[in-house]
């Protein structure tokens, strides 16, 4: 049983699940055991680190211009939830001849808390000046929730 999660399921399973059926007869023929494969929709893509990083990799293909795309998917971001989010483009950034690295961030990014839900996605672009690498941080504060504390009680010696 394979669990596809993907923000776009409609894409993955094609017209009347003729793509996932290839998937799967592929999958099978290399496996030789049978197969089931489950698609999930990933509900807020504005918020997973991965998808995220790949967005702003793929409008560098495009070429668009690394600060707006940087900064549109910062702002998608954080207008999806996220508490906090960094951003960072390394490489030959807009065909410059040294390359560089420039990142934005808006928002909390506690690094040092262990227990901080901090997801981390990494891309790479090729571009036709070189490969462009994109890292993301997103925060998004539902592991920071406290625990119940226990209680102290009190014992009198007397």
């Amino acid at each position: 049983l394979f669990t596809l999660w993907t923000s776009r399921p409609g894409v993955v399973i094609g017209r009347g699940g003729s793509e996932i059926q290839i998937m799967k007869d592929e999958l099978q023929a290399k496996t030789g055991a049978k197969i089931m494969i489950n698609v999930q929709e990933i509900k807020n893509p504005d918020v997973v680190a991965q998808l995220v990083a790949v967005g702003v990799a793929a409008a560098l293909e495009r070429r668009v211009s690394f600060r707006r795309a940087m900064k549109q998917s910062l702002f998608r971001a954080m207008k999806g939830g996220a508490k906090g989010i960094k951003i960072s483009c390394s490489g030959r950034l807009g065909g410059a001849e040294i390359a560089r690295t420039e990142w934005y961030n808006e928002g909390q990014l506690p690094l040092s808390t262990i227990r901080a839900d901090i997801d981390y996605g990494l891309a790479e672009a090729f571009t036709m000046y070189g490969v462009i690498g994109v890292k993301v941080w997103v925060y998004r504060d539902k592991a920071n929730e406290r625990p119940a504390q226990p209680t102290r009680q009190s014992r009198r010696r007397g």
